[in-house]
């Protein structure tokens, strides 16, 4: 399936009963009610309208540069090259961004990411105001956009798991869900559309002044949010921090150390290609199969987004009931019998309801594995483990969009039948591994007794400071 799809960790004892205690967070200091029903309180408030902010950044460029694009050619090379541009970073910069989110205060981090894509949005507007603009400037600016993506994407996500408790994880992802589906595709998309008609330069103005208020909202996060507690904790337990070189296949080995975490990330990665086959040709699918005018593939493409939004307010709720495992077991299944319901029957109808089932269908699975991953991994690793994940993850989408492409050169209906096809294979082979995925409350990853160990440290060490010792004085 499409998307970030994660499983347990090694450290982590699958299934066991933890403490439900924010891991550093100042979600503790809360107090009444089931941690999932707590108010999940000002941080992350301010952490959602970064993110709402950055995601109006991200869906006005992605609008805007493509249409700048035919401006200034028409040669469909060319600019079919943005869009393999923008995915390009993940593949070559995830890695090095979840080493960086790290070893780093990760709210400077985020701030320092919308800073050089606000820098970005400002360059672009003073490009095409002078009448300078060409294709090669957007290649330019749409690769250096995506390279700082990773290092944003990487520590937003890293940021919830230390302001939050671990069971209001999967209703702070569904928040963020809901919230990015929303401005992406009912917002940013038409609102620029219409801004462009009125001048380029509106939307371009726009898109850094959004970026802008992105940085300020991440400086006024707590220092909490920063994730530096976890590295110091390991630090103090385990001495001297590694060289960031050394820090590479990190992410690598602690996937790789548990067979739980590794065959879900095979899974996740052959499902996520298995998509991609199928959704390769959708678009021509859907006008020279289906008929559908290509005035309106932008408003049959809604469909997709409401299923996603309605998904991302029950998915909680779901979980729930039901618990993580038998939700995501069942998601994958059905999502990939709706890929292949949109190829056996040909007709508009039948495509727009299976897209709304698909596309729900994945946001709960994202929405629960995110929220899973960031309570199973330690802090300390988040951005590495997020980086390999996707690296291979992403990586591999391309590849099935060419071959779905190939396929669709036989028939526009094969990719989905395949692909779809092979995903439910996948998806019933290993629907009993899918359902023994624990809550994300259920797991312990070590950073509770790590930080207990950092504290109790620390008050000892106060305990037996003389009455000069700077640690008093400060």
């Amino acid at each position: 399936m499409n998307g970030d799809q994660e499983a347990p960790a090694p450290t982590s004892v699958t299934g066991s009963t933890t403490s439900t205690g924010a891991t550093g967070s100042a979600a503790s200091a809360t107090s009444g009610g089931s941690p999932a029903k707590k108010a999940l309180g000002p941080a992350f408030a301010n952490l959602f309208t970064a993110n709402i902010a950055s995601s109006l950044g991200d869906g006005i460029a992605r609008t805007a540069i493509p249409l700048l694009a035919v401006q200034v050619t028409q040669d469909p090379l060319l600019i079919s090259g943005i869009a393999a541009l923008a995915m390009l970073p993940w593949l070559f910069f995830a890695i090095p961004a979840g080493i960086l989110i790290d070893r780093i205060d990760r709210r400077a981090a985020m701030a320092m990411a919308n800073t050089v894509r606000t820098l970005l949005a400002v360059a672009l507007f003073v490009i095409t105001a002078s009448g300078n603009l060409t294709i090669w400037w957007l290649y330019l600016i749409i690769f250096v956009y995506g390279i700082f993506e990773t290092v944003y994407d990487g520590a937003v996500r890293a940021v919830a798991p230390s302001i939050l408790e671990k069971a209001q994880l999967p209703r702070a992802n569904s928040l963020i869900e809901a919230g990015e589906q929303v401005i992406q595709n009912f917002v940013s998309g038409p609102v620029t559309s219409l801004l462009f008609a009125v001048s380029v330069l509106i939307p371009l103005g726009a898109n850094a002044a959004v970026y802008a208020i992105a940085v300020i909202l991440a400086i006024l996060l707590p220092k909490v949010a920063s994730g530096r507690q976890f590295a110091k904790a390991h630090a103090e337990k385990n001495g001297d921090s590694v060289a960031w070189y050394k820090q590479f296949v990190d992410g690598l080995h602690f996937i790789m150390a548990n067979k739980q975490l590794k065959t879900l990330w095979f899974l996740s990665t052959f499902s996520g290609m298995c998509i991609s086959i199928a959704t390769a040709s959708f678009v021509l699918y859907l006008v020279d199969r289906l008929g559908l005018p290509e005035a309106l593939f932008g408003v049959f493409m809604l469909s997709g987004a409401i299923g996603g939004i309605g998904a991302s307010l029950v998915a909680a709720r779901f979980k729930a009931r039901w618990g993580t495992g038998l939700t995501v077991a069942v998601a994958n299944v059905v999502a990939s019998l709706a890929v292949v319901f949109i190829g056996a029957v040909p007709t508009l109808w039948a495509a727009a309801v299976a897209f709304v089932i698909v596309s729900g269908s994945i946001t709960v699975w994202n929405i629960l594995i995110m929220s899973l991953r960031q309570s199973i991994i330690p802090g300390r690793l988040l951005g590495r483990v997020h980086g390999t994940w996707r690296t291979l993850l992403w990586g591999s989408m391309p590849v099935g969009s060419i071959i779905g492409g190939l396929i669709g050169r036989i028939d526009l209906v094969l990719p989905f039948i395949i692909g779809g096809g092979l995903s439910a294979l996948a998806g019933i082979l290993w629907f009993r591994f899918l359902k023994t995925l624990p809550n994300p409350e259920d797991v312990d990853n070590g950073d509770d007794a790590a930080l207990a160990g950092a504290d109790d440290s620390a008050a000892r060490a106060a305990e037996t400071a003389g009455p000069t010792d700077p640690a008093i004085q400060e």
